[in-house]
């Protein structure tokens, strides 16, 4: 069982998900994909949360998001979206979670848009005990509005990482995530766990995209591998 509700945590509004019990110390901090706080970031919350560990969602479109918005308008919000404004909203939504919300150790997951910010904000802040993106959207190539390229800055991140990448990605080409899995092999420390999808896409995970079975074969594969990575590194 979990109990789960919106939030505010400052002037932003969040998605939190608990254990009924609301005795664990674990958090992962969850960075959604373009569909923003929608169905299926709140039900992955949930499962998080049914494991007994507090899941706490960023909203990256104050208040939009699949529920009420199309994918273009929700693109076009992206599109404006301001690297540094971003990363200071997650930094504060994981001070609640190890602050007012008693966790003692946090983990973040990402995917797409969530999974590079996953990567940048675990090379800014030490406290994070795992990182997971699910099929990060780093292409070396930089869109206008981007101003810092998550390959070039997963250096710096001190904890485990695990990156979940789909072959026929059209947005990622496969020679950026071999770029990618080198910079963080070559961390002086941190483990390192790749997983590669031949043939599923870009946003694999997204139950949309399940129609095509290698998608789903590669969600069904890896949704349990992550709540374990998740599991062991929250609770270490």
């Amino acid at each position: 069982m979990t109990e789960s509700s919106t939030i505010s945590v400052g002037d932003l509004s969040a998605y939190l998900a608990r254990p009924a019990d609301g005795d664990s110390g674990a958090g992962m901090l969850l960075l959604p994909m373009i569909t923003g706080i929608g169905e299926q970031i709140r039900d992955w919350a949930d499962a998080i949360a049914a494991t007994g560990i507090n899941a706490l969602v960023w909203d990256p479109f104050h208040g939009r998001s699949s529920d009420n918005s199309s994918q273009q308008e929700l693109s076009a919000i992206l599109r404006e979206l301001d690297d540094d404004a971003a990363l200071r909203e997650q930094a504060a939504l994981l001070d609640h979670l190890l602050g007012e919300l008693g966790c003692t150790r946090a983990g973040t997951i990402g995917w797409c848009l969530g999974g590079r910010f996953a990567l940048l904000l675990a090379a800014r802040d030490s406290r994070l005990v795992n990182v997971i993106a699910y099929h990060p959207t780093i292409p070396s190539k930089l869109p206008p509005h981007q101003t810092h390229d998550a390959i070039a800055e997963v250096s710096g991140i001190t904890a485990p990482v695990m990156v979940l990448y789909p072959s026929a990605d059209a947005v990622v080409p496969v020679e950026d995530f071999v770029a990618l899995q080198a910079a963080l092999q070559e961390r002086p420390a941190g483990a390192t766990i790749t997983h590669f999808y031949p043939g599923a896409v870009h946003g694999f995970s997204d139950r949309s995209r399940h129609g095509d079975q290698v998608n789903a074969e590669a969600f069904a594969i890896s949704w349990p591998q992550a709540l374990a990575f998740l599991q062991t590194t929250t609770r270490a």
